[in-house]
């Protein structure tokens, strides 16, 4: 059983991509519940890469041309694997983040800042919009879609600059919004979102192949839904600045009451011939890690792949739901497993940079203080916790205790928002690199047998 002390004066790496044999574990011999949970979000990764799981999706070549365009941290492995299994003539270009890049041959593969974006990425937006207009009903747009995709195709619709959006995107990722408010927003100030993209293309038949990293994986959020009609309205993405009290540049106000900022709504002529098919869905980590527990000897209890809120209140939750499976064998007797999925929010008011697995991590580790052998892994699936170099944090039953002797208040850590600061003094980051998938926020909570 997990247990025995840990060596955490170092940041936990993963490999990745996985290598044969990283998910052979077994709980019948004596490993530490560090392993234990690395394994886990392993499995997830695996679970989660999009290459392996696009050649399956792909529809019928075309009578006429193949072109391809995509956004995301998925959108290059995804070129990639369409160039390997596709049988026929395309050109195309993606964009990802900066080091989130493959080699590729055919398509060209643009990098850009995320989360708040940059000129790099609104170059490659428009000539990304430029090379979907004047097809033919004989042509074919494959959209290559993921998480991030909505930052990197920012292409500010006319009248705006790329200092307003990036001014009310960095607002707006302070804010505590939840993610489909935030691209609410984008979508209304944007030449390329809100099904613009497929608007664009159009007679072609556009069919998008969607890595999803939003609760619910509703297409019209992912990425700020770029070829699917728009729900939302101008006069909501107004009311959501309001409700964050979100003081925008003039031009954006002005944008926002005038009749240009309407997207295409469902059921708009121009996107008539626009499919998708959703790839990889949060659910589906959730269910590897889930295997890999049962493999391993642990009973997993999965909350689903939709938990939202502000993260230390998620953290708090969780660390009561362990406290109470540790006592009383509800909702699982241990030893067991918490897995839950989603995207939780950080609303920033000190001087730390946030991170919502790293915030979630150090709220449990409060909530719990060391008590039943409790441990726990929180990161993001695409590497990125937020804007910094860490996939989120790992907390192990004396991560208070450590932080005291290093004479750190975890409490203040997290009133200041840098609950990153705080796991990074103890060596209890996990640090991966780009995953090059997004299947958003993944949580394990492990409560022993023996605790």
């Amino acid at each position: 059983m997990p247990g025995r002390a840990i060596d955490a004066r170092r940041s936990a790496h993963l490999d990745w991509p996985p290598s044969a044999t990283s998910r052979d574990f077994s709980l019948s011999a004596p490993v530490e519940v560090r392993a234990f949970l690395m394994s886990l979000f392993r499995a997830a990764l695996d679970a989660a890469d999009a290459g392996r799981r696009l050649p399956a999706h792909l529809p019928p070549r075309p009578r006429g041309r193949t072109i391809v365009v995509g956004a995301g941290k998925a959108a290059a492995a995804m070129a990639a694997a369409v160039e390997k299994n596709w049988d026929g003539p395309l050109a195309g270009l993606v964009i990802c983040p900066y080091g989130h890049g493959v080699p590729t041959t055919r398509i060209e593969v643009a990098e850009a800042a995320h989360p708040v974006p940059d000129i790099a990425g609104q170059r490659a937006a428009a000539r990304l919009l430029t090379s979907v207009e004047g097809l033919s009903q004989d042509d074919l747009v494959l959209a290559l879609i993921s998480g991030g995709g909505s930052a990197l195709t920012t292409l500010p619709a006319a009248g705006l600059s790329l200092a307003d959006k990036r001014e009310v995107n960095r607002a707006l990722l302070r804010s505590g919004a939840p993610i489909d408010e935030i691209n609410c927003v984008r979508k209304h100030l944007s030449a390329i979102k809100g099904g613009r993209l497929a608007a664009a293309a159009w007679p072609a038949r556009v069919h998008a192949l969607i890595v999803s990293d939003v609760p619910g994986d509703d297409p019209a959020v992912i990425a700020s839904g770029p070829t699917v009609g728009d729900p939302t309205t101008a006069g909501q993405a107004r009311e959501i600045l309001r409700r964050y009290a979100i003081e925008v540049p003039f031009a954006v106000e002005r944008f926002l009451k005038s009749p240009e900022a309407e997207t295409p709504k469902p059921g708009d002529v121009r996107l008539s011939r626009s499919t998708l098919a959703v790839v990889v869905r949060p659910a589906d980590a959730l269910a590897a890690a889930a295997e890999a527990a049962r493999a391993a000897g642990v009973s997993p209890v999965l909350f689903g792949d939709e938990i939202e809120g502000e993260a230390r209140e998620v953290g708090r939750v969780f660390a009561g739901i362990a406290r109470a499976s540790a006592r009383e064998g509800m909702p699982s007797a241990p030893p067991c497993v918490l897995l839950s999925g989603g995207e939780t929010t950080v609303t920033v008011r000190g001087s730390g940079s946030g991170g919502r697995n790293r915030e979630f991590a150090l709220a449990l580790a409060i909530g719990l203080a060391g008590r039943h052998g409790i441990a726990a892994l929180a990161c993001d699936t695409d590497g990125i916790d937020g804007a910094a170099d860490a996939a989120g944090a790992m907390v192990l039953p004396d991560t208070l205790a450590r932080g005291g002797v290093l004479g750190l208040d975890a409490r203040a850590a997290l009133a200041d928002n840098d609950a990153g600061g705080y796991f990074a003094a103890l060596g209890d980051q996990v640090v991966t690199g780009p995953t090059r998938t997004n299947v958003n926020d993944f949580r394990a909570v492990y409560v022993p047998a023996d605790g």
